[in-house]
């Protein structure tokens, strides 16, 4: 039994890659084509490219997305091994598939802002769910997971540096305010992928220094359920040792313990921080 389990959770991760790949292919597609490609905003990539062309030129977007990604693909096989290529092959090769399906879509709006918003959001969500499948749609959201790779910048931050150029192009093609129109749709782009990566920051992670160590720490651990780590410290100004107890707690949990330490140690000092994603025992498994 416990042989099967091996063989058969990589298979189920390998499926869901491909799954994430695939639904978040469809995803950037039909946002492009409902928000992004008929009111003209080049929110950059290879995507903006084909929207250039094709009020410029009339060139079907499919086709000038099918072509401008095979030098990129074949960069990515070079640089991010051929595993991650076979994978980006699927999505290079798909999105357009879905934009050609989908060509005939009537607008979903005639508003350039409301296409730049919308369109930016739709975007990012399906790069985030194909950047989870730990792949890519090829052009430069490809080039934006080498960036990645390499300098350890945000997958959002590479996609404007990369972008931002196309932008530029547009904003001579076609006028300033479309190109601003882009650029808002960029940043919309590049905070929805980084919220699909990372989600809401729902978990609070709690410093605590106080006098009452072991009631506080019963406390945390019996009454709201939660592990806690100790933490050695040294007071700056008494250079005496002060245990820090470090613990992450559901949103919903944070007051419950906000008030037990409150209770037992009025004089303890607290810090709170965002943990915007949190994986283990009790939270969210890898």
């Amino acid at each position: 039994m416990r042989k099967r389990n091996n063989i058969t959770n990589p298979l189920i991760e390998k499926i869901l890659e491909y799954v994430y790949i695939l639904v978040g292919s469809a995803v950037v597609a039909v946002a492009f084509n409902l928000f992004l490609l008929p009111n003209r905003v080049a929110s950059g990539g290879v995507s903006g490219i084909s929207t250039i062309l094709h009020a410029t030129l009339g060139w079907q977007p499919a086709y000038v997305q099918w072509s401008l990604n095979i030098p990129l693909f074949i960069a990515g096989v070079l640089l991010l091994g051929k595993q991650f290529g076979v994978k980006t092959l699927v999505g290079t090769a798909f999105l357009p598939f879905v934009v050609y399906l989908t060509h005939d879509m009537a607008p979903a709006t005639n508003d350039p802002l409301l296409g730049a918003l919308f369109g930016g959001i739709g975007v990012g969500i399906g790069l985030g769910i194909v950047f989870r499948g730990r792949a890519s749609t090829g052009g430069t959201d490809l080039a934006a997971q080498i960036i990645h790779k390499y300098t350890g910048l945000s997958l959002g931050t590479c996609v404007i540096l990369i972008d931002g150029l196309i932008v530029l192009t547009a904003a001579f093609v076609f006028d300033l305010e479309r190109a601003l129109y882009a650029l808002i749709a960029l940043f919309v782009t590049s905070k929805t992928i980084d919220f699909v990566q990372v989600g809401f920051g729902n978990s609070k992670m709690a410093m605590i220094i106080t006098n009452k160590e072991e009631e506080v720490r019963e406390a945390i651990l019996h009454k709201i359920d939660r592990g806690v780590t100790k933490l050695h410290a040294y007071g700056g100004y008494t250079e005496q040792e002060r245990p820090v107890f470090m613990c992450v707690v559901a949103q919903s949990e944070f007051t419950k313990l906000k008030q037990l330490v409150k209770t037992i140690d009025p004089s303890a000092f607290v810090v709170v921080m965002d943990a915007a994603e949190v994986l283990g025992e009790g939270f969210k498994r890898a």
